[in-house]
């Protein structure tokens, strides 16, 4: 046998070569999208971030002195613009409190919503399903007024739970469509199944059907939370007093005045609303990278 038949010729090298590079560059690519697009959002942050320890940033970008002033908010109370702020943490407690009770009531209201508009046929039900979805798209700007006068009439006027209420009736259509989308994956034979093997109808809502769907569940709470953190049309209209305050009202009265915003002081803030919403998310990615397939397997 020649020994040189398995000596390799520059020709195949460059060959090999060539279509190692064609293989790789698609993830080049994609990776060097990905990079040019999460770039500025980086570099967005970085800057939060440097202004939150700077006194002041020197051409809008270059700190000029470290300090800790800017982070006085976490242990004494702030003044500027000639009031007193409110606690950080009581806003922080009400963020918390407004976010979880509206992830909670729209998770459960949905979910509910959405199984009677998968499985159950009644007369009406894609009137209603259109319906629902139309009122969906009506912006919340133009309903305050409506919106308004309601909670004046029900004595929930300045107080958190009455905008808890009116969030969660605005969000849920668009969370019963979220969660009829993944009920319906759900084949009929489950549940056939399950009531064959004598259990009521609610119990094999809650025991067979419900962790099939755990996926949608958790999307629809991550998004739910994050919608209640975030929101500030609606505490900005009908909360007045500072123990109501939110931290989403917090930040708009660190800019209530344009000609004396602290950057520093902002930035210090817009980090700690961010934090806890990042910690959510860590915590949460996982419940959305599954895919519910089917009846019961997930990839």
């Amino acid at each position: 046998m020649d020994v040189t038949s398995y000596q390799t010729t520059p020709t195949t090298l460059a060959q090999k070569s060539a279509s190692q590079w064609r293989k790789k560059m698609p993830y080049i690519l994609s990776f060097g999208m990905l990079a040019i697009t999460t770039l500025p959002i980086i570099l967005m942050y970085l800057w939060l971030l440097v202004s939150s320890f700077s006194e002041q940033m020197k051409y809008g970008f270059i700190p000029v002195k470290f300090t800790l002033e800017n982070w006085q908010f976490l242990w004494s109370d702030v003044k500027f613009g000639g009031s007193t702020l409110p606690s950080i943490w009581t806003a922080t407690w009400n963020s918390f409190l407004f976010s979880g009770s509206l992830t909670v009531l729209e998770v459960l209201i949905g979910v509910m919503a959405g199984y009677a508009l998968a499985r159950i046929e009644f007369p009406g039900r894609q009137t209603l399903m259109k319906t629902t979805l139309l009122l969906h798209a009506f912006p919340s700007v133009a309903l305050l007024i409506a919106v308004f006068y309601i909670l004046n009439f029900l004595g929930l006027y300045d107080s958190l739970w009455g905008v808890v209420l009116v969030k969660t009736a605005l969000q849920i259509p668009m969370t019963a469509w979220i969660i009829k989308g993944f009920f319906d994956e759900v084949p009929w034979d489950v549940e056939w199944a399950g009531m064959i093997d004598g259990c009521s109808r609610f119990k094999v809502w809650y025991t067979i059907v419900l962790p099939l769907i755990k996926p949608g569940i958790a999307a629809v709470s991550i998004f739910s939370f994050l919608s209640g953190w975030s929101e500030f049309l609606l505490i900005y209209s009908f909360i007045l007093s500072d123990s109501n305050v939110t931290l989403s009202s917090y930040l708009q009265k660190l800019i209530s005045d344009p000609n004396m915003v602290h950057y520093g002081l902002l930035s210090a803030v817009s980090l700690f609303y961010m934090v806890p919403v990042l910690i959510f998310f860590i915590f949460t990615q996982n419940s959305l990278m599954q895919v519910s397939a089917g009846g019961g397997k997930r990839v």
